[in-house]
C-alpha cells in the first residue's frame, strides 16, 4: 500500500508516489494507494497550476484504472479536516473485466479506524 501524505506540489512527494504506483503496477504488483491528511488534495478535482508555474499531472490518476489499480482509500477525516467531501474528488474509476467492462468507483472513503486495518493487512506500506 502506497501511503499519500503530502500535499500534490510543493514537494516531489505526490509525484514520485504516483510514478512509482504506476512502475509497481505494471510489474503486476497488487497496488493499492491511501490519501491521508494533506495528500487528500492529490485527488480533487479541478486543480489549477498555472499561478504556481509546476506541470499539472492530476489528470494522470484517471490513468490508475488502466493499470488495474483500484483500491484507492481516501481518509475521511483527513477530508472533513480540510472542509471537503467526496464530491470535491475527482470521480476516478475502473472497469471490471467480471461485470461486462462496467465502470465503477475505485475511491473509496474510509474512516482513520479502517485504513488503520487496511494497512495492518498489507504486506508493505510505503509512505510519501
Amino acid at each position: 500500500m502506497y501511503l499519500n501524505r503530502k500535499a500534490p506540489y510543493g514537494t516531489v512527494y505526490a509525484l514520485e508516489s504516483l510514478e512509482v504506483v504506476l512502475i509497481a503496477a505494471a510489474f503486476e504488483q497488487d497496488v493499492s494507494l491511501a490519501f491521508i491528511d494533506d495528500g487528500v488534495y492529490q485527488i480533487v478535482e479541478g486543480q489549477n497550476t498555472d499561478g504556481i508555474g509546476m506541470k499539472n499531472f492530476s489528470k494522470t490518476y484517471h490513468a490508475l484504472g488502466d493499470y488495474d489499480i483500484n483500491q484507492l482509500y481516501v481518509s475521511a477525516e483527513s477530508l472533513e479536516e480540510r472542509g471537503l467531501s467526496a464530491d470535491d474528488l475527482m470521480p476516478l474509476v475502473y472497469e471490471d473485466e467480471d461485470d461486462d467492462w462496467a465502470e465503477k468507483p475505485s475511491v473509496k472513503i474510509v474512516t482513520n479506524a479502517e485504513l488503520s486495518k487496511l494497512m495492518s493487512e498489507q504486506d508493505v506500506c510505503l509512505s510519501f
